[in-house]
């Protein structure tokens, strides 16, 4: 099943992709969907509701306001390479917030405040039940589905200090989407070919069983810190081929487009534009 959240002319709202068609559902997002209880896929599978065409639709972020939102650094073998960093010995773990957060096909506002805006091209992994203390044996009975996430980085705020969130969690920053894939349409997402590419040229080909970390192993260990809430969004790790370490740099602006791709997972397309700067009233 595929799922995901839609901007329509009577606010958000969850869908069911049917065919060519979205069936909207009764939620107003996806990650509202998942938190209505443990049998929230049967639901969404049995409902009914007006249907849109899929070509017209307007993704919003997934879950637009998870409770968490978790991303791991150096996760695969390539990227750590290119970095000329060590593997880390366990998950290297950062945060973004929910107003980072954008749909799959939304423009990104390049900020006045860097000109080090970088690419990354990300599994997803959606929590359907809450997990606390999990065993890595037990860990994918908790995952709702798997996404795409682009995790933009502004290099000059992420490596002003040790610590990488406000490099991380810039507003309106971080692409999420289309869709939520459940775990028996992709395998767990065990094995998927990706890739990024800006301007048409590729940037990032992988796959994701080059993580150093798996799934499992990323969800066992978060869930022995805090407890994974329905609706949380992990992003598993960025392969080689980000703009940083390209000889030369190379960097977003704007008049960039990015695409992103997971087999399996569709595709996210991402126009780069000059940021509007304002202040907003609080």
């Amino acid at each position: 099943m595929r799922l995901a959240t839609i901007r329509t002319g009577s606010g958000p709202r969850a869908a069911r992709v049917d065919g060519d068609e979205l069936v909207l559902l009764t939620f107003a997002d996806v990650g509202a969907l998942i938190a209505s209880g443990e049998d929230w896929a049967e639901r969404a599978a049995a409902g009914t509701g007006p249907r849109v065409p899929l070509a017209d639709a307007d993704f919003a972020p997934l879950t637009p306001a998870p409770e968490k939102v978790f991303c791991v650094g150096l996760n695969y073998a390539s990227h750590a390479a290119e970095a000329d960093l060590p593997l880390p010995q366990h998950p290297t773990l950062f945060a973004k917030f929910g107003r980072s957060l954008i749909g799959a096909n939304d423009d990104l506002a390049i900020p006045t405040a860097s000109d080090k805006v970088d690419w990354e091209i990300e599994l997803g992994v959606v929590i359907g039940r809450a997990a606390r203390h999990v065993r890595e044996e037990d860990a994918l009975d908790h995952v709702a589905g798997y996404t795409i996430v682009n995790d933009v980085s502004m290099r000059d705020w992420q490596l002003r200090t040790s610590q990488f969130l406000a490099g991380k969690t810039f507003e309106a920053s971080t692409p999420v989407g289309p869709f939520l894939v459940t775990p028996d349409e992709v395998d767990h997402a065990r094995s998927l070919r990706m890739e990024l590419s800006v301007d048409g040229r590729v940037r990032q080909s992988s796959a994701t069983d080059d993580l150093v970390f798996s799934v499992p192993q990323i969800i066992s260990y978060i869930s022995t810190i805090i407890t994974l809430a329905p609706g949380d969004l992990i992003a598993t790790g960025t392969p080689a081929g980000v703009g940083h370490v390209a000889d030369p740099p190379t960097y977003l602006t704007p008049g960039s487009t990015m695409s992103c791709t997971i087999d399996g997972l569709g595709t996210q397309s991402t126009r780069c534009v000059a940021a509007l700067d304002t202040v907003a009233a609080v």
